[in-house]
Protein backbone atom coordinates (compact mmCIF):
# COMPACT_ATOMS: atom_id res chain seq x y z
CA UNK A 1 0.00 0.00 0.00
CA UNK A 2 1.46 3.30 -1.07
CA UNK A 3 0.54 6.72 0.24
CA UNK A 4 0.01 9.20 -2.61
CA UNK A 5 2.08 12.35 -2.92
CA UNK A 6 -0.98 14.54 -2.40
CA UNK A 7 -1.41 13.18 1.14
CA UNK A 8 2.13 14.19 2.09
CA UNK A 9 1.64 17.61 0.58
CA UNK A 10 -1.67 18.08 2.38
CA UNK A 11 -0.16 17.18 5.77
CA UNK A 12 2.77 19.51 5.09
CA UNK A 13 0.40 22.29 4.08
CA UNK A 14 -1.65 21.90 7.25
CA UNK A 15 1.49 21.85 9.44
CA UNK A 16 2.91 24.90 7.70
CA UNK A 17 -0.36 26.84 8.04
CA UNK A 18 -0.64 25.99 11.75
CA UNK A 19 2.97 27.03 12.27
CA UNK A 20 2.52 30.25 10.33
CA UNK A 21 -0.63 31.11 12.27
CA UNK A 22 1.15 30.49 15.56
CA UNK A 23 4.22 32.49 14.59
CA UNK A 24 2.19 35.48 13.45
CA UNK A 25 -0.49 35.64 16.13
CA UNK A 26 1.03 34.43 19.40
CA UNK A 27 2.92 36.73 21.74
CA UNK A 28 4.66 34.03 23.79
CA UNK A 29 8.20 33.57 22.46
CA UNK A 30 8.26 29.85 23.26
CA UNK A 31 5.11 29.31 21.18
CA UNK A 32 6.66 31.32 18.35
CA UNK A 33 9.75 29.06 18.43
CA UNK A 34 7.56 25.96 18.39
CA UNK A 35 5.59 27.37 15.47
CA UNK A 36 8.77 27.95 13.51
CA UNK A 37 9.76 24.34 14.20
CA UNK A 38 6.38 23.21 12.84
CA UNK A 39 7.00 25.14 9.63
CA UNK A 40 10.46 23.59 9.28
CA UNK A 41 8.99 20.12 9.77
CA UNK A 42 6.45 20.83 7.03
CA UNK A 43 9.30 21.70 4.69
CA UNK A 44 11.08 18.48 5.68
CA UNK A 45 7.97 16.44 4.85
CA UNK A 46 7.93 18.06 1.42
CA UNK A 47 11.62 17.33 0.89
CA UNK A 48 11.21 13.67 1.76
CA UNK A 49 8.02 13.31 -0.29
CA UNK A 50 9.57 14.87 -3.38
CA UNK A 51 12.71 12.80 -2.97
CA UNK A 52 10.54 9.69 -3.05
CA UNK A 53 7.95 10.70 -5.66
CA UNK A 54 9.90 13.26 -7.68
CA UNK A 55 10.87 13.08 -11.33
CA UNK A 56 14.22 11.51 -10.43
CA UNK A 57 13.74 9.78 -7.03
CA UNK A 58 16.95 9.70 -5.02
CA UNK A 59 18.21 10.32 -1.50
CA UNK A 60 19.16 13.95 -1.98
CA UNK A 61 15.96 15.31 -0.44
CA UNK A 62 16.17 12.99 2.53
CA UNK A 63 19.79 13.92 3.21
CA UNK A 64 18.93 17.59 2.87
CA UNK A 65 16.05 17.13 5.32
CA UNK A 66 18.45 15.59 7.86
CA UNK A 67 20.70 18.63 7.40
CA UNK A 68 17.67 20.88 7.90
CA UNK A 69 16.64 19.03 11.07
CA UNK A 70 20.16 19.46 12.45
CA UNK A 71 20.15 23.18 11.72
CA UNK A 72 16.66 23.55 13.20
CA UNK A 73 17.75 21.82 16.40
CA UNK A 74 20.78 24.09 16.67
CA UNK A 75 18.61 27.13 16.01
CA UNK A 76 16.09 26.06 18.62
CA UNK A 77 18.86 25.58 21.18
CA UNK A 78 20.22 29.06 20.51
CA UNK A 79 16.69 30.50 20.58
CA UNK A 80 15.89 28.88 23.93
CA UNK A 81 19.21 30.13 25.33
CA UNK A 82 18.38 33.67 24.22
CA UNK A 83 14.91 33.36 25.72
CA UNK A 84 16.31 32.18 29.04
CA UNK A 85 18.73 35.11 29.11
CA UNK A 86 15.93 37.55 28.24
CA UNK A 87 13.67 36.03 30.87
CA UNK A 88 16.35 36.45 33.51
CA UNK A 89 16.75 40.12 32.63
CA UNK A 90 13.15 41.13 31.86
CA UNK A 91 11.08 38.42 33.65
CA UNK A 92 8.81 37.94 30.64
CA UNK A 93 8.64 35.87 27.45
CA UNK A 94 6.18 38.22 25.75
CA UNK A 95 7.44 39.16 22.30
CA UNK A 96 5.94 42.65 22.48
CA UNK A 97 8.05 43.53 25.50
CA UNK A 98 11.35 42.43 23.92
CA UNK A 99 12.32 45.78 22.46
CA UNK A 100 15.76 46.08 23.99
CA UNK A 101 17.44 46.92 20.66
CA UNK A 102 14.99 49.72 19.87
CA UNK A 103 16.25 51.85 22.77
Amino acid sequence: MSVPLASYLLVALILFCVGLFGALTKRNAVVVLLSIELMLNAVNINLVAFSKYGVMPNLTGQIFSLFSITLAAAGAAVGVAILIALYRNRATVNVDEMDLLKR
